[in-house]
């Protein structure tokens, strides 16, 4: 440690001294889009005469420091119109950008193609960015456009199947992928089950995820990144757009406040399928809404102000019996402060609450949980040359989960009031990020994250027997749950358990030739933070717990190498990467292990380890009137959770076994063709391995009832899955020459009506009298309208 300090102080002294030597100054300021002021992310700014430039940051910020002199300054965006200006630099000098769209179009592509094209010279790697633009024309169940569902297609990421929520990035768990919306944490991404996500398209300004190579800014997850800011509003004049869709309809509203000073956003969907089912005499319910909200305000030149915010709920319910209601709330409030030309930052104080609730009067009561976190960060980027730039920080979250309470729904119940035991913990992380050009053809990305965790004290804790809580049976060869000796109180202002750990992070790019690198990384990642689900895919049941005295941490460290080329001039990009995770102590259930309403959880959970690796190809095509990719993917995804002792069998008899989310191939394809102005369509087509499953392997009689037993754990497999969806766009041809332009999205999910298997049951054939296979299939082909518009 001692050593890596030493070696930053003396790169930093070089390079301090280096700009004390020659006459240099900084040209910095922000690059926004002409018709809203909607600061833009990932813009290029390029000086051609020393081949060097720099990229806008999240907030369109940039600043690039260079020797006294004239340049031309190139500024480029694919989506809006170059910019070439000639700037004299003799002193330090501010200059704000205004971009202008080279076409009006109908999709608010905000974020345009050029930020899905590859850079060759940056460093990071495992990333991959869709603008919005591409995430509406991508068909999906029902015609609504929908982040999850787009980045499904691309490589190493796969979900659970129809109707399954959250996604599985190279082989991890739903739970390892950390997804933010404007800084604050998402812990359940769906609406209505996995049918839809929890992202309002028209509302969203950016979208990255990261699958490798992890920016050490980032923490807390395992396996992957999913960070979205959304539209901060126009500051220059009203707009309105929204759509209307076959089970949901959606509105955005952005308007200033004070012209080019301050301005506000505010974004509502809700769905109302339900309300037809009266028409058919049903009496259930099955809905959700969301709004988004945003204000902004340009103090002056150096400080801006922001507040965002979330707000979405679902209600499912059987007739007034059963109904259950959960959602996520999230509000964060952002300070831009400039403190020179060379360092910006930006402090958030951030609130997260995720609900859980059931009402379920036929056995007389109320259940709630959900996890609140409060999280203060404050960030800071350091742009000490053209060559070299700083990221560094802090962030300290507290965290409440309450696993679960009951109430009586009515005094007649009889159910008396309970809450299980809750928990509380604090994490607080510290960073630093260098970006560095070392040569011409060689850039490195290096640094490191401190992260503590301190699970905080509770009313009650669980004594064990030499703190076992899982207890052995020799004679059964089967886990079971220890008996408590003793309960002991220690009160909420101790501590249960402290852990630390070094995150270190490093990447870098070699650049082959102009249109050809190589890039490899390493990644140390740890995760506190545990889903208990034993299902492929989680439920909003499914509830949170921290790390503490008997659950470890879990500890990521993946390795990657890859290849990258720009074709043609940027034309086509080609994205080959290799990949290796190894994760310890990831949780894993005993046999028969009960988490729901469960107030002893480590009773049930053994520590274990996990595997991935694989190879991932993705050729993109990125101009042109037919634009597209085609990924596929090549893994494997394992864990295994061997035996505490040597007389111990473990989990599987110790043995590895494929995770739930091991997709041996993943074949995805996305194409985009322009026919005219009035037309054009969009497809996509998928292949994966059949999902992991346990089928009986034989049964036995006992005491006249027919018992099946199984194998090792997840060792068959549902049929392969397979599916192509069509669309297309209508746009009128009068839309020129109005002031509110639409267009009609015709959309075909499942074109071939594939029944693919969501899970394959056995059961007793009551003619026969023999066991029998039953498929269950979600969906088959579904047709779908939606009208987009705005003004």
């Amino acid at each position: 440690m001692n050593r890596l300090s030493g070696t930053l102080l003396i790169v930093l002294f070089c390079f301090s001294f280096l700009s004390f030597s020659q006459q240099k100054f900084t040209l910095s300021g922000t690059i926004s889009e002409a018709s809203s002021n909607e600061t833009l992310i990932g813009v290029t700014l390029v000086v051609p005469e020393l081949g060097t430039g720099v990229t806008t940051n999240e907030y369109g910020f940039y600043s690039l420091t260079l020797p006294e002199g004239e340049y031309n300054i190139l500024v480029s965006y694919l989506g809006f119109q170059d910019i070439i200006t000639k700037i004299v630099l003799s002193e330090n000098r501010k200059f704000n950008f205004q971009m202008t769209e080279e076409a009006e179009q109908l999709e608010e592509v905000i974020l345009t193609e050029n930020a899905e094209k590859l850079d060759i010279k940056k460093p990071q790697m495992s990333v991959n960015t869709l603008s919005v633009g591409t995430i509406k024309k991508i068909p999906v169940i029902l015609g609504e456009a929908d982040v999850i569902k787009s980045i499904l297609l691309l490589p190493g990421v796969t979900n659970a199947g129809e109707g399954a929520s959250g996604f599985n990035v190279r082989g991890g768990a739903v739970d390892q992928n950390l997804i933010l919306l404007d800084e604050a944490i998402i812990f359940n991404s769906s609406h209505l089950f996995g049918f839809f996500s929890v992202f309002n398209p028209d509302a969203i300004k950016d979208i990255k995820l990261y699958k490798g190579g992890i920016p050490a800014r980032y923490g807390g997850r395992v396996s992957s990144v999913l960070d979205i800011f959304q539209k901060e509003g126009n500051s220059k004049e009203l707009k309105v757009n929204g759509g209307i869709g076959a089970v949901a309809s959606r509105l955005l509203v952005e308007a200033p406040i004070i012209k080019d000073k301050a301005a506000f956003l505010i974004g509502g969907r809700a769905s109302y399928a339900h309300l037809f089912l009266p028409l058919f005499d049903i009496d259930n319910t099955a809905y959700f809404y969301d709004l988004n909200t945003k204000i902004n305000f340009k103090l002056n030149e150096r400080n801006n102000l922001y507040l965002s915010g979330y707000f979405g709920r679902d209600v499912f319910g059987i007739s007034d019996n059963f109904v259950n209601t959960y959602g996520n709330s999230v509000g964060n409030l952002r300070w831009n402060h400039l403190f020179s030309d060379k360092l910006f930052s930006n402090l958030s104080l951030i609130y997260s609450d995720y609900y859980y609730g059931l009402k379920l009067d036929f056995v007389g009561f109320n259940w709630n949980s959900g996890i609140q976190n409060f999280n203060i960060k404050y960030d800071l980027k350091h742009y000490l040359s053209d060559k070299l730039r700083i990221n560094y920080g802090v962030n300290n979250v507290y965290y409440g989960f309450n696993p679960g309470k009951i109430e009586p729904s009515n005094s007649s119940s009889g159910i008396v009031e309970d809450q299980l035991t809750e928990k509380y913990a604090n994490e607080f992380a510290a960073y630093v990020d260098f970006e560095h050009q070392v040569t011409e053809n060689l850039s490195l990305g290096y640094g490191f994250r401190f992260s503590n965790f301190i699970r905080l004290g509770q009313d009650e804790l669980l004594v064990y027997q030499d703190d076992n809580p899982v207890f052995f049976n020799p004679l059964s060869l089967i886990y079971q749950e220890a008996i408590p000796i003793d309960v002991i109180n220690p009160g909420r202002g101790g501590s249960l358990a402290t852990f630390n750990n070094f995150e270190p992070r490093f990447s870098l790019a070699y650049t082959l030739s102009g249109n050809s690198s190589i890039k490899a990384s390493y990644t140390r990642l740890a995760q506190y933070l545990h889903l208990l689900s034993n299902t492929s895919s989680p439920t909003p049941l499914d509830v949170w717990t921290p790390s503490g005295p008997f659950i470890e941490p879990q500890l990521l460290d993946q390795y990657a190498l890859g290849f990258f080329r720009n074709i043609n001039g940027g034309e086509f990009a080609l994205e080959v990467e290799a990949f290796y995770k190894d994760i310890q102590n990831r949780i894993d259930y005993i046999d028969g292990a009960d988490l729901i309403a469960n107030d002893a959880i480590e009773q049930v959970i053994l520590n274990g380890t996990a595997r991935a690796y694989g190879l991932e190809f993705l050729l993109r095509k990125n101009e042109g009137d037919f634009q597209g990719w085609l990924a596929y993917t090549l893994s494997k995804s394992e864990q295994r959770t061997p035996g505490r002792t040597p007389e111990e069998t473990g989990i599987n008899n110790g043995d590895w076994y494929r995770t739930p989310f091991d997709k041996t191939h993943d074949l995805s394809f996305f194409g985009s063709y322009k026919l005219n102005e009035k037309w054009s369509f969009n497809t996509n087509f998928v292949f994966q391995t059949g999902q992991p499953t346990n089928y009986p392997i034989g049964q036995f009689e006992f005491q006249g009832l027919t018992v099946p037993f199984y194998g090792p754990r997840n060792a068959e497999r549902l049929p392969s899955y397979n599916r192509l969806d069509l669309s297309a766009t209508l746009t009128p041809r009068k839309n020129r020459n109005r002031k509110v332009k639409g267009e009609w999205v015709f959309s075909i999910y499942n074109v071939y009506n594939r029944r693919n298997a969501a899970s394959i049951n056995f059961q007793r054939n009551v003619d026969t009298g023999v066991n029998e296979a039953i498929r269950t299939s979600i969906f088959g082909v579904v047709p779908a309208v939606t009208y987009n518009f705005k003004f």
